[in-house]
């Protein structure tokens, strides 16, 4: 019997040597029976259970941390992960002491699909990339290593948080009319929607009906050419989960992380820092600054002054990181503890940059995201034509228009029976 991890990467690299039913045939049936999640991950939950729980019932720190109860064990001792119940927050594979847990991975699923896929396929790339591939790494460096494993194009998801911002801007100048009145950004973060929609769903009135940028970019791709597969590619398993949600199942058909695309790199001997540069792309800064704790707000915020700058009620805003502290500002909100009117929310302390699928330490990730942001072109999406450009190729001849109900950037949100 031989451990997963050699069965992950051995079977990973016979992938990428076009030789994989060849090293399937050659198991031995319960190893070739252990590749089942890797060769159809989305018959499994985002958390895989490596084998039988050694640990003591009352030092399973696995089922006390997770702020969902979507780990438990059966009478055997065996963990059971709640498909619609896990968020992918992370926190049960960080605390697991018996490192039987692990997050899934689509990488062999993905290899495959873009060998047989007929038409295009993209890789879509979340703001928090700059860096983790090492500092050399500029996005035209690393468009260019996706298409040599097979990507047809990359595109920066910073570009559709551009839109969100601005439907969130829009949304706010709409809504927030007396003192009394608030909003929860729904961008960005499943764990902190998941929150919201599973424990506090009293709160979502308050939450406006969109999408995240992921399934934005996801479902904006399809519009334009429906025959497209669609890899989004980002630091947070969370992610993972949210493309399979029953509502918007439809944008993302995979979910890579920073690290399953390092092995990739790793396994096809390719530095992204040493390829060639390919064009730019036309997010603006306050698409960029998604990625750390406090973007989005700051973002929203640059963009109601520039929507409406005279507004009598001017945006205030506040955030919160890790579960811990989002559930803490939470009740805070409940409890009328609170004076902002618009609040922020990351499941991951420092925001996607600290994400459990980063490479880099968040501190890094930071400061590399907040230098990416100040060499954009334009400060926020109304100043950026390409935004402009974008919608109306989409349908949306204003920007107002992104306040009614559209087939691709809205989303209603529904309470957890």
């Amino acid at each position: 019997m031989k451990r997963f991890d050699d069965l992950y990467n051995e079977l990973l690299k016979a992938t990428v040597e076009n030789r994989d039913e060849e090293y399937l045939n050659s198991l031995d049936p319960f190893d070739a029976s252990q590749l089942d999640c890797l060769l159809y991950p989305k018959k499994y939950p985002v958390v895989w259970h490596k084998g039988n729980c050694d640990c003591p019932e009352n030092e399973r720190k696995c089922v006390k941390v997770c702020p969902f109860h979507a780990i438990h064990p059966d009478e055997g001792g065996e963990m059971h992960i709640d498909e619609e119940a896990c968020s992918g927050c992370a926190y049960c594979i960080q605390e697991c002491r018996s490192q039987k847990l692990t997050s899934s991975k689509d990488v062999i699923s993905v290899l495959r699909a873009i060998r047989s896929h007929k038409g295009l396929v993209y890789a879509l790339i979340a703001p928090a990339f700059l860096g983790q591939f090492s500092q050399e790494v500029t996005p035209g460096k690393l468009r260019t290593a996706f298409k040599k494993i097979g990507f047809d194009g990359m595109l920066e998801v910073a570009l559709f948080a551009d839109i969100l911002t601005l439907k969130e801007a829009l949304e706010f100048d709409k809504n927030i009319q007396t003192e009394k009145d608030f909003q929860l950004t729904s961008c960005c973060c499943p764990v902190w929607i998941t929150l919201i929609k599973n424990i506090y769903s009293e709160l979502i009135p308050h939450v406006p009906p969109a999408v995240s940028p992921m399934i934005a970019s996801g479902r904006t791709v399809k519009a334009l050419h429906p025959d497209a597969l669609t890899v989004f590619i980002g630091p947070c398993l969370a992610k993972k989960a949210e493309a399979r949600d029953k509502d918007i199942a439809d944008a993302i058909d995979y979910v890579l992380t920073f690290q399953e695309v390092q092995d990739i790199f790793n396994i096809m001997n390719i530095n992204p820092a040493e390829m060639e540069e390919s064009e730019k792309d036309h997010s603006s800064r306050a698409g960029r600054i998604y990625a750390h704790t406090g973007g989005v707000s700051e973002a929203v915020k640059l963009t109601l002054d520039r929507i409406n700058p005279n507004r009598h009620i001017t945006i205030r805003t506040q955030q919160a990181d890790g579960v811990k502290g989002c559930r803490a500002l939470i009740n805070d909100i409940l409890a009328g503890k609170t004076t902002a009117n618009f609040y922020e929310g990351m499941g991951c302390e420092g925001g996607c940059v600290g994400g459990p699928k980063a490479i880099i330490p968040r501190e890094e990730g930071r400061k590399n995201v907040e230098e990416y942001g100040k060499q954009a072109t334009y400060p926020t999406p109304i100043d950026n034509p390409y935004v402009i450009e974008l919608l109306k190729r989409l349908g949306f001849e204003t920007v107002e228009s992104l306040l009614e109900e559209s087939d691709i950037f809205s989303r209603r949100f529904s309470v957890k029976n």
